[in-house]
């Protein structure tokens, strides 16, 4: 009885230690053939897993919209008075549902190139509102006009066709319009050709924002989806120092191995520049 406890035990023994070098083994080999597979897969290339979901990103992508609704427009008009406005919103719309376009790859460089087509969809269950409110915002043409064209005799002109058209510095306009566009009565008198349509975004759906070059990531797996070159460009020239840089990912998606430290940057199209966010969901502007 004795020795079939000693023989047990070292029997036990024996097993345990086989399996902690088998597990000693086993677990650095399991996590390498895990990090190939995922190396792999993640490359921007026909058959993998992350092009397929690249190409047409699986996930909800929103934007939201707050928009100021000034409160006393003709107090601001004829007497000069502080503007008081209230927030209104959020309008959010789902966009990035549209697959990439004229997608083309380069095997010497390990880039794809591709468009965006844009487009938005009002999701009223996340939003407070309709796109059909109503409100009083900025009039946009008369703005930009009066900036555009400083000198005194163009002021005249202008000031005459905002009066005949009815314009003012305020208008009412609904959320849809402000945002995707209107035809605006003041630019529809203008002397020579000129788009007559205005919107913050517009022209926004049906169109596409530029070309677009990242890496495959094929030969450096840390480069995967960063923007190699946008519309030909990697400096935009509209703004000073680091913020004219190009770099970062377009948002859609990101290098693969990503650790709670690292800063994530991408490049919006909307406002023309990179920016970042990190772990903490804090969202910053970069410095470098």
């Amino acid at each position: 009885m004795g020795c079939d406890r000693n023989c047990g035990l070292i029997a036990g023994a024996v097993i345990g230690a086989v399996l902690a070098v088998f597990g000693g083994i086993l677990m650095p080999v399991g996590d390498m053939l895990i990090e190939n597979t995922i190396k792999k897969q993640a490359v921007l290339e026909e058959g993998t897993v992350a092009y397929q979901n690249w190409v047409k990103t699986g996930s909800e992508v929103y934007r939201q919209f707050w928009i100021f609704d000034v409160q006393n427009p003709e107090e601001v008009v004829v007497n000069s008075s502080a503007i008081k406005v209230k927030q209104r919103g959020p309008y959010t719309y789902r966009v990035r549902y549209l697959a990439k376009e004229n997608i083309t790859h380069d095997s010497e460089s390990h880039t794809v190139s591709f468009v965006q087509p844009n487009g938005a969809i009002f999701e009223p269950s996340l939003s407070v509102g309709t796109e059909n409110d109503t409100l009083t915002v900025l009039n946009l043409a008369v703005v930009a006009a009066a900036h555009l064209y400083p000198s005194a005799f163009v002021q005249v002109v202008l000031n005459s066709l905002i009066k005949k058209s009815k314009s003012s510095l305020f208008q009412k306009r609904t959320v849809k319009e402000f945002l995707w566009g209107y035809k605006d009565p003041f630019l529809s008198l203008a002397p020579y050709p000129v788009s007559t349509t205005v919107g913050v975004f517009y022209p926004y759906n049906n169109t596409a924002d530029g070309v677009y070059t990242v890496f495959s990531g094929k030969d450096n797996i840390n480069q995967v989806a960063v923007i190699d070159t946008y519309k030909g460009k990697r400096n935009l020239s509209y703004w000073p120092s680091y913020c004219d840089m190009i770099n970062g990912t377009d948002a859609s998606s990101f290098p693969p191995f990503v650790e709670k430290t690292r800063v994530l940057r991408f490049f919006s199209s909307d406002i023309c520049r990179k920016t970042c966010v990190h772990f903490t969901s804090s969202f910053s502007t970069c410095k470098s």
